[in-house]
């Protein structure tokens, strides 16, 4: 009777926690993931956990019912002779390996910390740098208990391919495996010049992969989860790639790798419709200001592979400074045949179904973060501003703008304008190219909560999804503050993630989210009270197409 007793209690708290997530994956899904198992792997040994994967045995760690694994490598050191080359194995390890700490995260410049959505950038300065750097976190709910759950991997953002990290804490996934029955894996891989130098059109095929090393990092990441992941929990054959800002650019990349196909099953874009990749020509010109800057020639490549790291970093961000390019993934006819999603939406991942959205207001981080006085503009200031940016159709769109938004003042004209133009426009193609594939549904969504911090100033900014998305708002007060509003905000969103994670659609029972089509254009407006909207400001959407000059987007 005791034990009865105690089992009755243990399905009471799960059905207490199926409660709270809101009916996550909709159709009993959620029902079926905790209900039957979810006794099981909660109540799992509370003794350290160790795994064996393919190169060895991991040590983990336990805390409320989630399995932790940290700084697991996938790749060997980039550093030396595999500096700039095509990611390769680890090296395999006897006897048992911790993973209880973060890797060290890939060499990188930090931008200034800054307030408010900046702040998370201390979390970098603080970590260790090093070429040793392909490493993965991941957190499951359960292990050998005979479930196989959806696995969701997270591409990092941080200036496109500039810096970031997938071991931040504000990717832990702790809340997220717990709340949807999931496993969440965070990539850590090469950025900047050490990802995405080109030296192929200088140095032959011995650098072929060198310009699409650190996508291909990515890569080498989900072919890790392919053969290990069972091992976890988690269904090698139900994976998901999610990604903000530079990570949705990476996520759009993968979905044009054919050597990515079948690695990842489902995508998500926040934030990160990108369609000007590199070609070799921008590229090669880079890559040979670069060797001007460390004063070798073409025939030196092999010395860059003993330049410090420091020293790479200042001599590409010099050589930014005189060219306005940037570095990330190239076409290259082989590991990125043509532009993601332009002219088209690749072929290679039709079947993928697709989360594509932004926020309200991208640019006060984007352009705020760096430029405040963006935030007091006088009437004056922001026409001058968006007359450089959007040229003779700027008066056009702020009289509309304006029309559409009676109380608003000059900077919130602006930062409507420069948010469209720059971020939703983009992130509206990609849903047009991808539904008309016909293959696979795409799912469009605009962030329009607003955060309170700093007197509101930063309205709905780049990033502020994040925390809600990984039900992580507890440890994020400096980006979404507090209140009673956050819990089921929080609620719903990482419910509409995790039931996407699990069947392909967002839908809940307490969120009814259409697919994207041409005609309709349904999208998700996440606030306090969330909505659908068919065209929202369908009027501004067709003004700002005809602003744009043709392959701008």
């Amino acid at each position: 009777m005791q034990r009865e007793s105690l089992l009755m209690g243990r399905r009471a708290a799960i059905w207490g926690m199926a409660k709270r997530a809101g009916g996550l994956c909709g159709a009993g899904a959620l029902t079926s993931a905790l209900n039957i198992h979810g006794v099981r792997a909660l109540a799992a040994s509370r003794a350290v956990p160790i795994v064996e994967t393919k190169y060895g045995k991991l040590r983990g760690s336990v805390r409320d019912g989630v399995y932790t694994f940290r700084g697991i490598p996938y790749g060997a050191s980039t550093a030396g002779r595999n500096r700039f080359m095509a990611p390769r194995e680890p090296e395999s390890w006897a006897g048992v390996r911790d993973a209880l700490m973060n890797g060290k995260i890939a060499p990188q410049i930090v931008p200034a910390v800054g307030s408010g959505p900046l702040m998370w950038r201390q979390q970098l300065r603080e970590s260790v740098q090093s070429e040793d750097c392909l490493t993965l976190n991941l957190f499951t709910p359960g292990l050998r208990d005979g479930r196989k759950r959806p696995v969701m991997c997270w591409c990092h953002g941080g200036g496109g391919y500039s810096y970031g990290a997938g071991s931040l804490s504000e990717f832990d996934g702790n809340n997220l495996a717990r709340r949807g029955d999931v496993v969440v894996v965070s990539i850590t891989h090469r950025l900047n010049i050490f990802g995405h130098l080109d030296l192929a059109g200088i140095g032959g095929n011995e650098y072929a992969d060198s310009a699409n090393a650190g996508i291909l990092d990515i890569r080498a990441a989900l072919q890790w989860v392919q053969d290990n992941i069972e091992r976890f929990g988690g269904d090698p054959r139900n994976v998901m790639t999610f990604g903000q800002s530079g990570g949705g650019d990476k996520v759009s990349a993968l979905c044009a790798m054919p050597s990515a196909k079948g690695l990842f099953h489902k995508a998500a874009v926040q934030s990160g419709s990108t369609f000007r990749t590199l070609v070799h020509d921008d590229s090669t010109k880079m890559a040979e200001s670069i060797l001007m800057k460390l004063g070798l020639r073409a025939d030196q490549l092999h010395d860059l592979q003993n330049v410090s790291r420091d020293r790479l970093l200042s001599a590409s961000a010099a050589a930014q400074g005189e060219r306005p390019l940037r570095f990330g993934p190239v076409v290259d006819g082989h590991i990125l045949p043509g532009r993601p999603f332009d002219p088209a939406a690749p072929g290679v991942s039709a079947n993928v179904p697709m989360i594509i959205g932004t926020t309200a207001t991208e640019t006060t981080y984007m352009i705020g973060a760096t430029d405040p006085a963006v935030f007091d503009l006088s009437e004056a200031d922001m026409r001058m501003r968006l007359k450089k940016i959007a040229g003779d159709s700027s008066e056009g769109l702020i009289d509309l703008y304006r029309k559409n938004r009676p109380e608003g003042s000059p900077s919130d004209i602006f930062f409507a304008i420069t948010t469209d133009r720059q971020m939703r426009r983009s992130a509206i193609l990609q849903a047009e190219r991808k539904a008309a594939i016909g293959k696979a549904s795409v799912y469009m969504y605009v962030m329009a909560w607003k955060t309170p911090v700093e007197g509101g100033k930063w309205r709905s900014p780049h990033t502020v999804e994040v925390p809600f998305i990984w039900d992580n708002i507890n440890e994020s007060a400096m980006l979404v503050g507090t209140g009673p509003e956050l819990r089921p905000l929080a609620n719903k969103m990482s419910g509409a993630w995790l039931a996407f994670a699990h069947t392909g659609s967002p839908r809940t029972p307490g969120l009814k989210w259409p697919t994207f089509t041409a005609s309709q254009r349904a999208t998700m407006i996440f606030d306090n009270q969330c909505k659908v909207v068919n065209d929202p400001d369908r009027n501004e959407r067709l003004a700002i197409e005809m602003s744009l000059t043709p392959g701008s987007a």
